[in-house]
C-alpha cells in the first residue's frame, strides 16, 4: 500500500488517483448491501450510481476549497435524472450516503485525521442538504396538488367536465368510493387544511377541499374500508354524510354550513354542489336553521331565489307523487295548509270527520316521507303545491 500523503496537496492528487477505485467499490457495496439498489432497473440503478460517484468527486472539490461549493446538494443529485427523487426515498438516499461514506472512510483510513474529519463534515453536510433536496420536492408537490386539487373543486363546483378530469382526480390519490356529498361553509381565519384531513381520515372519509375567498367548499367521499376487523373502523365507514358533516362543523368559520343532497360518484357532485351553494346563499332567510343544514331542508328559499333545481326538486319529490297516487290526499292536504293546519276547519271543509283528515294526512307522510302537522315541513310542502300547480298551467297553456 502507498504511503499515506503528508500535505494537503498531495492529500488532493491521492484522492484524485484513487476516486475511480472508491466508485467502483462503492458501487459493489451497494449491490451487496442494499436489497433495493440490486431490484432497481438498470437505468434507475444507473442514475444511482452517478449519484454515488458525483459525491465522491464532489468531496474531493469540496476538501479543496470548502468554500468554492456553496450548494453542495446541486452538485451530488444534478446528475440524477428528475424521475429518481420519485423512485428513491430519503431513506434510502440517507442510506446510499452511509455506504459511501463508509467505503471512503476505509479507503483512507491512513489518509490523517484531519482528512476523516473532512469526510464526517462533508457527509453531515451532503445528508443535510439530501433532505433539503426532498423537502423542496415535496414542497413543490404540495403547491401542484393544492393547484390541482382546487382545479379540481372548481370543474365540480360549475360542472364543466372534461376527460382529464378523471384522471386530474387519481392523481390526487383520491379514496372516496361510490356516494358523494359537498358541504359549504365560511372560510376560517386560520384553515388549518392538515387537521381537516386528518378529522375526515378519522371518519373513513377522503375531502377535496376548495377555498373560494370566505366560501370553504368540501367535496366528501367514503373512504374505502380498511381490511380489518376493527369495530372503530365499521363504526366510521357506517356515519351518515350528515353525521361526518357535523363532526367537521368546528373546522369551519362562524356562519351557515349547508350540505348538499348525497350523489352515486364523484363525476355527479356538481349537482350536489349545486344544491349546496344555493341553499348556502339563502340560509340566512331561515331565522332557525341548523348548523350544518341539510339543502333540500331550505327547498322553499332556494325555489324563492329562482333555483331551478329547487323547483325540480319539490315538484317531482312531493307534487307529482301526490298527484299521481291520490288526488283525493292532494285536495286534503291542499285544505289542510290553506287552513292554518286546523284539523277541524279542514274536515268542515272537506265534509268529513276530523280523524279522517288525520289519517289522510298520515298517508301524505308514508307516500312522500313529510309530516304536513310540523311548521317548517308544511312550509314545505305548501310551496311544493304551489309550484306545482303553477307547472301544470304552465304545461296545459303549452299544450294550447
Amino acid at each position: 500500500m502507498a504511503p499515506a500523503p503528508k500535505t494537503k496537496e498531495q492529500t488532493l492528487n491521492w484522492l484524485r488517483t484513487i476516486s475511480g477505485e472508491l466508485s467502483t467499490q462503492t458501487l459493489k457495496r451497494l449491490e451487496d448491501t442494499l436489497s433495493w439498489y440490486g431490484d432497481m432497473p438498470p437505468g434507475r440503478r444507473s442514475a444511482v450510481g452517478l449519484v454515488a460517484q458525483a459525491g465522491i468527486t464532489s468531496f474531493i472539490s469540496w476538501f479543496d476549497d470548502p468554500r468554492s461549493t456553496p450548494w453542495i446538494a446541486a452538485d451530488v443529485f444534478g446528475a440524477a435524472p428528475r424521475e429518481l427523487l420519485r423512485s428513491v426515498s430519503l431513506q434510502q438516499t440517507l442510506q446510499l450516503i452511509r455506504v459511501t461514506v463508509e467505503v471512503v472512510e476505509e479507503r483512507v483510513k491512513d489518509g490523517g485525521e484531519s482528512l476523516r474529519e473532512a469526510i464526517l463534515l462533508y457527509s453531515r453536510e451532503i445528508a443535510f442538504g439530501a433532505a433539503d433536496v426532498y423537502a423542496r420536492a415535496a414542497e413543490a408537490r404540495g403547491l401542484w396538488d393544492a393547484r390541482l386539487e382546487a382545479l379540481v373543486v372548481d370543474s365540480i363546483l360549475s360542472g364543466e367536465y372534461d376527460d382529464e378530469l378523471p384522471s386530474r382526480i387519481a392523481a390526487l390519490g383520491w379514496h372516496g368510493h361510490g356516494e358523494v356529498c359537498v358541504l359549504v361553509g365560511t372560510t376560517p381565519h386560520m384553515l388549518d387544511v392538515d387537521q381537516l384531513r386528518r378529522a375526515a381520515r378519522h371518519m373513513a372519509a377522503d375531502v377535496l377541499i376548495g377555498v373560494q375567498g370566505n366560501r370553504l367548499v368540501l367535496v366528501i367521499g367514503r373512504a374505502r374500508p380498511a381490511p380489518v376487523n376493527s369495530e372503530d373502523v365499521g363504526t366510521a365507514a357506517a356515519l351518515t354524510f350528515m353525521e361526518i358533516a357535523m363532526a367537521l362543523e368546528p373546522i369551519f368559520g362562524p356562519g351557515h354550513l349547508v350540505l348538499g343532497h348525497e350523489v352515486p360518484n364523484l363525476v355527479d357532485a356538481s349537482k350536489s354542489a349545486k344544491a349546496a351553494l344555493a341553499g348556502f346563499a339563502v340560509a340566512r332567510s331561515w331565522r332557525n336553521a341548523p348548523r350544518p343544514v341539510q339543502a333540500d331542508d331550505l327547498l322553499p328559499e332556494r325555489a324563492l331565489a329562482g333555483d331551478p333545481l329547487a323547483r325540480a326538486t319539490l315538484i317531482h319529490r312531493i307534487y307529482r307523487p301526490l298527484q299521481a297516487h291520490s288526488t283525493e290526499l292532494l285536495t286534503t292536504l291542499w285544505c289542510y295548509l290553506d287552513n292554518g293546519r286546523s284539523l277541524e276547519a279542514t274536515a268542515r271543509e272537506l265534509f268529513v270527520h276530523p280523524n279522517t283528515v288525520r289519517y289522510r294526512l298520515k298517508r301524505v307522510s308514508e307516500v312522500i316521507g313529510y309530516d304536513a302537522t310540523g311548521a317548517r315541513e308544511a312550509l314545505i310542502l305548501q310551496s311544493a303545491l304551489i309550484i306545482g300547480s303553477i307547472s301544470d298551467h304552465d304545461a296545459s297553456t303549452r299544450r294550447r
